[in-house]
Protein backbone atom coordinates (compact mmCIF):
# COMPACT_ATOMS: atom_id res chain seq x y z
CA UNK A 1 0.00 0.00 0.00
CA UNK A 2 1.39 3.33 -0.99
CA UNK A 3 0.25 6.62 0.90
CA UNK A 4 0.60 9.67 -1.23
CA UNK A 5 2.03 12.42 1.38
CA UNK A 6 2.12 15.46 -1.23
CA UNK A 7 -0.19 18.32 -0.05
CA UNK A 8 -2.84 19.63 -2.35
CA UNK A 9 -2.49 23.18 -3.89
CA UNK A 10 -4.74 24.71 -1.37
CA UNK A 11 -3.41 22.63 1.55
CA UNK A 12 0.42 23.77 0.71
CA UNK A 13 -1.01 27.74 0.46
CA UNK A 14 -2.98 27.18 3.83
CA UNK A 15 0.34 25.63 5.05
CA UNK A 16 2.21 28.27 4.07
CA UNK A 17 0.20 31.51 4.99
CA UNK A 18 0.03 29.48 8.68
CA UNK A 19 3.99 29.25 9.13
CA UNK A 20 4.31 32.70 7.42
CA UNK A 21 2.18 33.90 10.21
CA UNK A 22 3.53 31.82 12.53
CA UNK A 23 7.09 33.20 11.57
CA UNK A 24 5.73 36.85 12.44
CA UNK A 25 4.65 36.29 15.18
CA UNK A 26 8.44 35.02 16.48
CA UNK A 27 9.76 37.78 15.02
CA UNK A 28 7.11 40.30 16.35
CA UNK A 29 7.71 38.60 19.96
CA UNK A 30 10.41 38.78 21.89
CA UNK A 31 12.23 35.17 20.81
CA UNK A 32 15.40 36.09 19.50
CA UNK A 33 14.94 40.00 19.84
CA UNK A 34 18.62 41.70 19.68
CA UNK A 35 17.61 45.09 20.90
CA UNK A 36 15.06 47.04 22.83
CA UNK A 37 11.66 47.75 21.04
CA UNK A 38 9.11 50.35 21.67
CA UNK A 39 7.91 48.57 24.64
CA UNK A 40 10.83 48.03 26.67
CA UNK A 41 11.82 51.97 25.91
CA UNK A 42 8.47 52.70 27.63
CA UNK A 43 8.90 50.52 30.50
CA UNK A 44 12.42 52.23 31.10
CA UNK A 45 10.87 55.49 31.31
CA UNK A 46 8.17 55.10 33.22
CA UNK A 47 10.20 52.67 35.58
CA UNK A 48 12.59 55.72 35.64
CA UNK A 49 9.86 58.37 36.86
CA UNK A 50 8.42 55.89 39.57
CA UNK A 51 12.04 55.67 41.07
CA UNK A 52 13.24 59.55 40.75
CA UNK A 53 14.30 61.45 43.67
CA UNK A 54 11.80 63.98 43.99
CA UNK A 55 14.56 66.54 45.51
CA UNK A 56 16.32 66.27 42.19
CA UNK A 57 13.92 65.83 39.33
CA UNK A 58 15.47 64.77 35.54
CA UNK A 59 15.76 68.31 33.62
CA UNK A 60 12.90 69.67 31.69
CA UNK A 61 15.80 69.12 28.44
CA UNK A 62 16.58 65.42 29.24
CA UNK A 63 13.21 64.63 29.97
CA UNK A 64 12.03 66.49 26.57
CA UNK A 65 14.88 64.28 25.11
CA UNK A 66 13.95 60.50 26.06
CA UNK A 67 10.39 61.53 24.69
CA UNK A 68 11.64 62.72 21.77
CA UNK A 69 13.00 59.17 21.26
CA UNK A 70 10.17 57.58 21.93
CA UNK A 71 8.22 59.20 19.18
CA UNK A 72 10.87 58.49 16.63
CA UNK A 73 10.92 55.07 17.68
CA UNK A 74 7.11 54.63 17.76
CA UNK A 75 6.91 56.20 14.29
CA UNK A 76 9.77 53.96 12.41
CA UNK A 77 8.20 50.85 14.55
CA UNK A 78 4.51 52.36 12.57
CA UNK A 79 6.45 53.15 9.00
CA UNK A 80 8.08 49.40 9.51
CA UNK A 81 4.72 47.94 9.85
CA UNK A 82 3.33 50.55 6.95
CA UNK A 83 6.17 48.81 4.58
CA UNK A 84 5.79 45.33 4.83
CA UNK A 85 1.41 45.65 4.18
CA UNK A 86 2.89 47.54 0.91
CA UNK A 87 5.22 45.16 0.05
CA UNK A 88 2.65 42.39 0.59
CA UNK A 89 0.37 44.52 -1.66
CA UNK A 90 2.32 44.49 -3.93
CA UNK A 91 3.29 40.99 -4.46
CA UNK A 92 -0.05 40.51 -4.84
CA UNK A 93 -1.03 42.56 -7.44
CA UNK A 94 2.28 41.62 -9.19
CA UNK A 95 1.21 37.69 -8.64
CA UNK A 96 -2.58 38.90 -9.97
CA UNK A 97 -0.94 40.44 -13.14
CA UNK A 98 0.26 36.98 -14.62
CA UNK A 99 -3.16 35.64 -14.60
CA UNK A 100 -4.28 34.35 -17.84
CA UNK A 101 -0.41 34.30 -18.82
CA UNK A 102 1.85 31.14 -19.92
CA UNK A 103 4.81 31.36 -16.75
CA UNK A 104 7.83 28.97 -16.11
CA UNK A 105 8.36 28.11 -12.94
CA UNK A 106 11.56 26.69 -11.17
CA UNK A 107 10.55 23.58 -9.21
CA UNK A 108 13.56 22.06 -7.73
CA UNK A 109 15.37 21.08 -10.60
CA UNK A 110 12.52 21.18 -12.95
CA UNK A 111 10.75 23.87 -14.70
CA UNK A 112 7.68 23.97 -15.13
CA UNK A 113 5.56 25.97 -18.41
CA UNK A 114 1.74 26.53 -18.15
CA UNK A 115 -0.83 28.89 -17.83
CA UNK A 116 -1.51 30.46 -14.69
CA UNK A 117 -5.47 29.92 -13.96
CA UNK A 118 -5.68 31.34 -10.57
CA UNK A 119 -4.16 33.21 -7.75
CA UNK A 120 -4.00 33.36 -3.85
CA UNK A 121 -3.57 36.66 -2.91
CA UNK A 122 -1.31 37.28 0.55
CA UNK A 123 2.00 37.98 2.40
CA UNK A 124 3.58 34.97 -0.21
CA UNK A 125 1.17 34.90 -3.13
CA UNK A 126 0.53 31.63 -4.90
CA UNK A 127 -0.19 30.71 -8.59
CA UNK A 128 -2.22 28.00 -9.94
CA UNK A 129 -0.26 26.01 -12.94
CA UNK A 130 -1.57 22.95 -14.23
CA UNK A 131 -3.61 21.73 -11.39
CA UNK A 132 -0.60 22.92 -8.60
CA UNK A 133 0.10 25.76 -6.52
CA UNK A 134 3.38 27.61 -6.65
CA UNK A 135 4.85 30.53 -4.33
CA UNK A 136 5.16 33.30 -6.76
CA UNK A 137 8.44 33.93 -6.08
CA UNK A 138 9.44 30.56 -8.08
CA UNK A 139 8.19 32.26 -11.41
CA UNK A 140 11.25 33.11 -13.27
CA UNK A 141 9.67 33.99 -16.71
CA UNK A 142 6.03 35.41 -18.21
CA UNK A 143 6.15 34.57 -21.76
CA UNK A 144 3.99 37.16 -24.17
CA UNK A 145 1.05 35.49 -25.77
CA UNK A 146 0.66 35.67 -29.29
CA UNK A 147 -2.05 37.49 -30.97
Amino acid sequence: MELNTALSGPELARTRMDVDAFNKSLSAGKVGKSGLDKDDFLKLLVTQLQHQDPTAPVEDKEFIAQMASFSSLEQMTNMSQGFVKLSGLLASSEASQVLGKTVQIADGDTTVTGIVDRVMRGDSPMVGVNGKYYDFSQVVSVIKQEG
